[in-house]
């Protein structure tokens, strides 16, 4: 496989795309990352594994927009915060705005910088995570939490509830984070902590505890690291996922893709109408020798013999078709099926 490095905004691509450029939505038909969902469950059966990775995508951007809007709410609520002395999580959220594409991405979001002074330094993404951890530490503090403890009267009978979770749906009659107007979500805000914590548990909930709903198959060393951050920890930041995300672009990359290129990059057609070329050739070549063997024994002129021709013909071109995956006439005109039947003009430079 080539380099995950992406080609450059603006340049055409002369070579095949990688997966990372195919995931990220940078490829057109028919290598797109609509062709490649429908190539993981058509074909590899496995399409949890490609909903997992573009879950925790989503998970990411989600993580993402929430520091945007609180650095925006925190701009227009304290508009003189940069004079005072307390500017630490107003540095961070700078920091982590201003570099949010100053680096190239791989499969974890990670930096790919081969420069010593880069690799040591922390990716946008791992400076998002680090600012969300240093939130939950701060709603968990001794200062906040005595500060809570006060606020709420507490009483040697009272107790703290237990945290809210997409799962349970509502406590003690509170309704669920997603539909509460919790401190978090403020005019300015579209995003709350809690879809945070929802989306996280999520997906720790559908596809990686034992018997889940769509449960893939990862290490069971990833699997019990993520569930004790995000269960024991209350961790719900990105870089909870990144070894299981890792993990799965691995996997995808290395038995999925190359299967993936021959199929759309280098063909024009599924397995069901690889099936049915096969049958209407090896149909058409019985039907031209039985004929042709007809016509010779009935000592037929060989001006009528020449029909026979034309089901050799048809045979030979739905074989060949079936063998190497692709119809030439299809390929002329610039058109490969998406699905049985279903064809769409092919985009992509270099394929076509």
């Amino acid at each position: 496989m080539e380099s995950r490095t992406p080609t450059p905004d603006g340049g055409p691509r002369e070579r095949l795309p990688n997966l990372f450029e195919v995931l990220s939505r940078r490829t057109l038909a028919p290598v797109d990352l609509f062709s490649f969902y429908i190539y993981m469950r058509d074909v590899q059966r496995s399409v949890d594994y490609l909903d997992f990775w573009l879950d925790v995508s989503q998970h990411m951007s989600l993580c993402r927009h929430y520091v945007r809007e609180l650095r925006r709410s925190v701009l227009i609520s304290t508009p003189d915060l940069e004079k005072s002395g307390s500017k630490r999580s107003s540095q961070i959220l700078d920091t982590y705005t201003a570099e949010r594409h100053s680096s190239e991405q791989g499969p974890s979001g990670a930096a790919r910088s081969l420069s010593g002074l880069n690799k040591e330094r922390m990716s946008h993404d791992q400076r998002l995570s680090a600012f969300l951890r240093g939130d939950i530490e701060s709603r968990h503090s001794p200062q906040n939490s005595t500060a809570s403890q006060k606020s709420e009267g507490n009483t040697p009978g009272s107790e703290h509830p237990p945290r809210p979770s997409f799962m349970t749906g509502s406590t003690n009659g509170s309704p669920s984070p997603l539909n509460t107007n919790s401190n978090d979500r403020s005019p300015q805000h579209t995003v709350a902590r809690a879809d945070i914590r929802a989306s996280a548990e999520k997906i720790l909930y559908t596809y990686l505890l034992p018997g889940a709903e769509r449960e893939i198959i990862l290490p069971q060393g990833i699997l019990s690291d993520i569930t004790s951050a995000i269960e024991k920890e209350g961790r719900d930041d990105p870089e909870v996922f990144d070894a299981a995300k890792d993990y799965v672009f691995q996997a995808m990359e290395r038995d999925a893709f190359p299967g993936f290129l021959r199929a759309k990059a280098l063909g024009n057609i599924v397995q069901p109408s690889m099936l049915l070329r096969l049958i209407l050739g090896l149909v058409s070549l019985f039907t031209a020798f039985w004929t042709a063997f007809v016509l010779i024994f009935l000592d037929k002129s060989l001006a009528t013999r020449c029909w026979v021709i034309w089901p050799f013909t048809f045979g030979v071109y739905f074989l060949a078709s079936h063998q190497y995956l692709l119809d030439p006439i299809l390929a002329l005109a610039g058109y490969s099926e998406y699905t049985f039947f279903s064809v769409h003009r092919i985009k992509e430079g270099f394929v076509r």
